[in-house]
């Protein structure tokens, strides 16, 4: 069942140890706010920019720890496992994703391309962990 989607963003002139601050605390807000009892990430990948490779494991780690600060399990998933899941090939693009969400969340109605993944990232979570039905 759709419920909301959001993004939370955050100013790259920002100290890097505010940002991160300012995300695990709109995600703990977040948390307390909808009471979610499981959450799903995507598995990360390597930039061909080491730096902003670490940056991104920075922000992945505060996504993981907010959950996990709630006692909520915490699920992974590759890329292609995501796209599988939802498009029905696992090299699909982005414009794909957003067009099946479209089918799958009709309430959700337009989303950002940020917002899209994080939400196909919720239907793979769903799915595997059978909540579900086609």
């Amino acid at each position: 069942m759709y419920v909301a989607h959001g993004v939370v963003k955050t100013s790259s002139t920002e100290n890097i140890g505010i940002r991160l601050g300012i995300i695990y605390r709109k995600l703990s807000k977040i948390i307390d706010t909808f009471k979610p009892t499981t959450a799903a990430v995507e598995e990360i990948f390597l930039n061909k920019n080491p730096h902003s490779t670490i940056k991104l494991g920075m922000a992945r780690g505060v996504v993981i720890l907010a959950p996990a600060s709630f006692s909520i399990p915490v699920s992974e998933y590759s890329a292609n496992k995501v796209k599988k899941t939802v498009v029905g090939t696992g090299h699909a693009d982005k414009n794909q994703i957003t067009q099946m969400l479209k089918v799958i969340l009709p309430k959700a109605g337009e989303v950002t391309a940020d917002a899209a993944d994080a939400l196909a990232v919720a239907i793979c979570h769903a799915q595997h962990q059978g909540c579900l039905v086609a």
